[in-house]
């Protein structure tokens, strides 16, 4: 199934110069006392294959980008465009607990259109690559939290997008099951080389996670600062030139919450 990914990946950075390209966007919505902007002439591009992490305060938008690029809203400015359509993972797992983890990767096969001769075997495999092989009948009252969110990841990898869009998908866990399931992203990540563009707050999370961290300002969002993380895999959130790099940006990050006071 790996391998079958990475050939997809592989096959979409032959033809697509970036998996998500956004263009001087900006988002107001209403309000009672006249329209609030978000975000503010937000330019930035995804690469084929690239992992960047979203960073900022809370409110500063972060999420309401990411539901731009998932199409879910519009832009009141500006353009997107993706490599088809993104594949999107929430903080909650948004599981049907009626269904089973594998019924539920099923779904996202049926609704792509795969025979269902096909769905359980393609359900399996992709259980077999978040690791919970033998869960495919397992009801979803039945998993831990670490365990849904594998199922949740399969589930959106189902999609077969080259782009997987994540909305702070760890932040409800513990810190062991989150340091894990790190581990198990970035090896997902690596065995696929789908792109991969991740919204959280926490800073070493963003460090440990990408090739490309991305701050907003505060309200309105707006790209403050970008770094490239040269740090070799494998990382562990304890590593001292994660934390090093997670000291920097976080100053950054504080300035940006300072300077918003101050507004």
């Amino acid at each position: 199934m790996a391998t079958t990914l990475a050939k997809a990946a592989e096959n979409t950075r032959d033809t697509a110069a970036h998996a998500a390209r956004i263009e001087h966007v900006s988002k107001s919505f209403g309000g009672p006392a006249g329209p609030q902007l978000v975000l503010d002439d937000i330019t930035l591009d995804v690469a084929p294959g690239e992992f960047v992490t979203l960073l900022g305060a809370s409110g500063c938008g972060k999420s309401t980008l990411l539901n731009l690029v998932a199409g879910l809203d519009r832009p009141s400015d500006g353009t997107i465009t993706t490599d088809g359509r993104p594949a999107l993972m929430f903080q909650e797992h948004a599981l049907f607990p009626w269904l089973t983890a594998g019924k539920n990767i099923e779904l996202a096969l049926k609704l792509r259109g795969i025979p269902k001769a096909e769905r359980r075997q393609r359900a399996e495999e992709l259980l077999e690559l978040v690791r919970l092989q033998g869960a495919h009948r397992k009801r979803v009252h039945e998993l831990s939290g670490g365990m849904r969110q594998r199922v949740a990841l399969a589930r959106a990898l189902a999609q077969d997008s080259p782009l997987l869009l994540m909305d702070e998908p760890f932040a409800a866990l513990d810190a062991i099951t989150r340091d894990v399931l790190h581990d198990e992203l970035t090896r997902i990540w690596r065995e696929t080389d789908v792109s991969v563009l991740f919204v959280t707050h926490n800073v070493r999370e963003a460090v440990r996670l990408a090739e490309r961290v991305v701050l907003l300002s505060s309200r309105p969002g707006r790209v403050a600062h970008e770094w490239r993380v040269d740090i070799p895999h494998p990382r562990r959130i304890e590593d001292t030139a994660v934390a090093e790099l997670s000291v920097e940006i976080t100053e950054q990050l504080r300035g940006e919450i300072r300077r918003h006071g101050k507004d």
